[in-house]
């Protein structure tokens, strides 16, 4: 299981149009993703004073587009991209944050 953050206006217009994707596909290629114990870090360093947040639980294994770990070295970690937009079926819980 991956996870990845959004909100709920943001999930909403995905499950609509049947897939989700974030403006870093189009910027750097895939969208970011993070294991369950780094979810803790993304939201201090990313998403400290949002609101209206959820948690996207993704099934790698239903996941349409190509899925890689590859290193952050700002904090050198393997983060999990997706390169290509999150099919809606490979999404199987949302939670809030």
């Amino acid at each position: 299981m991956i996870y990845h953050v959004t909100t709920k206006t943001q999930w909403e217009q995905a499950f609509a149009k049947g897939f989700f994707e974030e403006p870093s596909l189009h910027t750097e290629g895939f969208i970011h993703n993070s294991t369950e114990s780094q979810v803790a870090g993304v939201l201090e360093r990313y998403y400290k004073n949002e609101t209206d947040l959820v948690l996207l639980h993704i099934n790698e294994e239903r996941l349409t587009a190509p899925l890689k770990y590859e290193l952050a070295p700002s904090i050198n970690e393997m983060f999990p991209h997706i390169f290509g937009v999150i099919n809606i079926e490979a999404v199987v819980k949302i939670t809030d944050i």
